[in-house]
């Protein structure tokens, strides 16, 4: 193995670290803010965090590429507002599910948008792999065991966070489509930055905001913005440059499997063996589903994964 790919698998790594801890922190930040309040924060740190990156690619690019790009600001603001405003769904209803379900258990319902994706492609006449269709039973089956109970009930929380990965699904259509037509970085900053307007806007209707309770969520609010949206991000893209694609779909997957840690390492979180199996069949499907795309006569690019 090259060291550039140990490198960029060690850089997934670590990112799949700070998306999966990232519930903890949003998990800890309902303790003190309103969940719109809580977004409108950390996505508003989020989009600010990609302006310095931003500006360091753009500064590295020759001028004769810049100007040759097809993305204007009009197609950038276009995309931002249809990307931010699914982010926004997805977002929300997970971040009030935390308010009713633990980060462990939010960690792997949320991963359920990468078996998603595939079975939504059905409504434009994509035939998704037998590998999709297995992964999808197994991940079927892991969350009837970690969140149905035996009376064939489902938690309200764990019901809005399986909601929201609908949403992270069709974000990552969205962005599929979107990418190849601007600028990704700044289709990212831009869609952030909507989400953040579009929370506070909400917030400001059915919360209460106070500086007190704002500041009593600051390391949650800090964490979520910076690191999971910003720092992560970034490591993301500079991995994905030199990791394999599988290598990408295998690791990014963990980051259900760091949440259930962090989960129970900070908050004292404890699973039973039924919603532990229930993990273990959805973390399956999940990397079935995603490896499913790459044993085909072509080998696509890992898509980015939106940010949690």
């Amino acid at each position: 193995m090259k060291n550039g790919t140990i490198k960029a698998d060690g850089l997934l790594l670590l990112t799949a670290t700070i998306w999966g801890f990232a519930f903890v922190a949003q998990r800890v930040g309902m303790d003190y803010v309103g969940p719109f309040t809580f977004n409108a924060i950390r996505f508003a740190l989020g989009s600010l965090s990609l302006l310095p990156l931003i500006l360091l690619l753009q500064k590295r690019q020759s001028s004769t590429v810049y100007h040759q790009r097809s993305d204007t600001h009009k197609s950038v603001l276009f995309g931002g507002i249809l990307a931010g405003g699914a982010l926004f769904a997805g977002a929300s209803l997970q971040q009030a599910g935390l308010v009713y379900t633990t980060a462990g258990k939010a960690g792997f319902i949320t991963g359920l948008y990468v078996v998603i994706v595939p079975l939504l492609g059905l409504f434009w006449r994509q035939r998704p792999r037998i590998g999709t269709w297995l992964g999808a039973i197994l991940a079927a089956i892991g969350l009837y065991f970690l969140s149905i109970t035996k009376e064939f009930n489902i938690s309200f929380g764990d019901l809005l966070v399986l909601i929201g990965a609908f949403f992270w699904a069709g974000h990552v259509l969205l962005i599929g489509w979107l990418a190849p037509r601007t600028d990704s970085l700044k289709l990212a900053a831009t869609q952030f930055a909507i989400c953040s307007l579009l929370s506070f806007l909400t917030a400001l209707a059915i919360e209460t905001m106070s500086i007190a309770s704002i500041w009593q969520a600051a390391v949650p609010i800090l964490y979520g913005g910076i690191g999971s949206v910003g720092i992560a991000y970034t490591l993301q893209v500079i991995a994905q440059r030199d990791a394999h694609p599988a290598h990408s779909a295998i690791i990014l997957s963990l980051e259900g499997l760091f949440a259930a840690i962090g989960g129970w390492v900070l908050l004292g979180e404890v699973l039973s063996l039924r919603a532990l199996f229930g993990c273990a069949m959805m973390l399956a499907g999940m990397v079935l589903s995603e490896l499913s795309g790459f044993f085909g006569k072509q080998k696509p690019e890992m898509p980015i994964k939106p940010t949690k």
